[in-house]
């Protein structure tokens, strides 16, 4: 594939794109620095030249068509809530913001779909939904994050154990292409095998083939009620190793979270309220599953909970402690919910991985994780949904020097993906590749399935102009 030459914004292109949306135009001076890096700016900023706030899809696709034919970069943008530098101008250009194409547009309540734009915020549409009786499953732990953007990755979240990820509720969506051509993909249906799946290509694409404008999205009725167990261990491998024995049961937790000990201790920090014993019949405990249940009764709850807890004090638990109240289930959630937040209040230097593995190879590969810290100068920190095997493992450090930092980082990155692969998993569950982990893809993937890719994103976008240099095309 030859070397893409991108050209520079003119003032007279500049011009243009103030006649489509009038007023909504920013360059240089008038562009906000948070445009400049996501969540996770260890991968360096890159500015971009101009930011138009979006409005309609038809405006969009004006501005995408202008690009196009200047050989432009573009670069949609949600709640630049991502951890892998997915959208962020590291070659300038334009970057569209949606975050003010924001409205739930309506329901169809026979169906049981939602028609919304994609900037739309998913706790926005979490809590409306619960006004009509039902229940947006996909869950990850960003709240505000742009459901373009959850689509953009495919995320999963704390519910995909029961419910699936978010690839398992996109009916249909629009599309702007990297030409400025409109496309619909998708319907209202449940099932279809009507030719290639490009709803499907496009979900998890990470803003590299098109840019989503609408989605129409499945809700089920929401579950009557909620229990939440908050369940410690003296370790980790014994927590961990709980976790099958949940299925052999017939046991379907609608979430299934395990946390170490000391990430645990910083939410609480962050929060300012303990929720999570430390101590228990003079153990001392070392890590922790949260489980919640839903049921259309608490007594059905109650039954569930019963043999949950012979499952989980038979496998090493300490205790089942119950969060049967709003306020219990609150504080328990809201504590695993400011994880991120709470390891970035305390830290300077932070990366991430979010490697996915068997269910039953978590145990194996936490330890192999944990074996290496001593290795290294930064902190380990981990969490992660244990019910589908998707962990979150943090390297944070405050007193290393940056450079030093990005390399011990790399090379541990690069030994935990390779045993991520020996154990049958996959480099990245839900936050995507983006620019951080274009590199680890390569390795991981392996040159044929890496062509495909190249191969595809080609086809449609000839002048690589959108988003490029993330997932499989490195500029």
């Amino acid at each position: 594939m030859e070397k893409v030459v991108y050209n520079k914004v003119t003032p007279e292109l500049i011009e243009q794109f103030k006649n489509i949306i009038p007023g909504k135009v920013h360059t240089s001076g008038d562009i906000n620095d948070d445009y400049s890096h996501d969540e996770m700016p260890i991968y360096g900023k890159g500015m971009p030249d101009v930011v138009i706030e979006a409005t309609t899809t038809e405006d969009i696709a004006a501005i995408v068509k202008l690009c196009y034919e200047n050989s432009i970069p573009v670069i949609p943008r949600g709640a630049g809530t991502g951890l892998t530098g997915a959208a962020v101008a590291i070659h300038g250009g334009v970057m569209i913001d949606m975050s003010k194409m924001n409205k739930i547009l309506s329901y169809d309540m026979e169906n049981f779909v939602v028609h919304v734009q994609a900037g739309v915020l998913l706790n926005d549409l979490a809590e409306d939904a619960l006004k009509q009786g039902l229940l947006y499953p996909p869950d990850p732990g960003e709240k505000f994050a742009t459901l373009g953007g959850n689509v953009s990755t495919n995320a999963g979240g704390m519910r995909a154990v029961k419910y699936g990820c978010t690839r398992d509720y996109v009916r249909a969506m629009t599309v702007v292409l990297p030409t400025g051509e409109i496309v619909k993909l998708g319907a209202t249906v449940s099932k279809t095998s009507t030719g290639y799946s490009l709803l499907n290509l496009m979900i998890g694409s990470e803003g590299t083939l098109g840019i989503i404008t609408d989605l129409t999205l499945k809700l089920i009725p929401a579950p009557k009620e909620t229990i939440s167990l908050i369940i410690p261990y003296e370790n980790l491998e014994d927590c961990i190793a709980t976790v099958p024995k949940f299925f052999m049961a017939h046991l379907q937790p609608q979430a299934l979270e395990f946390m170490e000990k000391e990430i645990v201790l910083s939410s609480e920090r962050y929060l300012g309220k303990s929720v999570f014993p430390q101590q228990l019949e003079g153990i001392d405990i070392g890590a922790y599953l949260l489980v919640t249940f839903d049921g259309n009764s608490m007594e059905e709850l109650e039954e569930i909970t019963e043999a949950a807890s012979e499952v989980v004090l038979e496998a090493g638990a300490i205790d089942v402690l119950v969060a049967d109240t709003p306020a219990k289930k609150k504080d328990a959630w809201a504590a695993r919910s400011s994880f991120l937040e709470a390891i970035e209040a305390e830290t300077k230097l932070l990366d991430e991985c979010d490697v996915v593995v068997p269910v039953n190879q978590i145990a194996r590969y936490l330890t192999f994780v944990k074996s290496l810290e001593d290795k290294y100068d930064f902190k380990i920190k981990s969490f992660g949904h244990a019910g589908d095997g998707n962990l979150h493992i943090y390297e944070c450090a405050n007193d290393m020097d940056e450079e030093e930092f990005k390399k011990q980082v790399h090379e541990f990155m690069s030994t935990i993906y390779k045993e991520a692969a020996a154990c049958g998993g996959l480099i990245s569950g839900e936050h995507g590749i983006g620019h951080g982990k274009v590199n680890y893809l390569a390795d991981f993937a392996g040159e044929t399935s890496m062509r495909l890719m190249r191969d595809i994103k080609q086809v449609f976008d000839p002048k690589m102009i959108l988003n490029p240099g993330k997932v499989c095309y490195k500029l």
